[in-house]
């Protein structure tokens, strides 16, 4: 009887254990990560993306770009507002959704 409660309790005490130590090393797995420097690959990748940020910021649109792109772009947006009327093709839409006031329709008023 008092055996099976010590092996009851030493199943117990080992699985909290394992639990603490998997969660401990899967922490400074992740703190090691963070803290060794990232590879050659990694950082030529960062490097351009933070280029083209600041490219872009200067230019205030698409880097490297000819007069092409840029004719392009302006044949369609003339094509866009025929089709869907004016206004400012370049911004996202904003919605505004208004309260209908009443209950919410049923499947069995529709």
């Amino acid at each position: 009887m008092i055996l099976q409660q010590i092996l009851r309790l030493s199943s117990i005490f080992r699985s909290a254990v394992s639990i603490h130590l998997r969660r401990n090393i899967s922490l400074s797995a992740i703190v090691f990560n963070k803290a060794k420097e990232l590879d050659p690959v990694q950082k030529l990748f960062l490097d351009k993306i933070r280029e083209y940020n600041t490219k872009s910021k200067q230019t205030g649109g698409p880097v490297d770009v000819g007069p092409e792109f840029q004719k392009e772009m302006n044949e369609s947006l003339a094509r866009l507002r025929r089709m869907y009327g004016e206004g400012d093709l370049t911004k996202f839409p904003e919605f505004k959704f208004e309260e209908c006031g009443g209950t919410a329709p049923t499947l069995s008023a529709l």
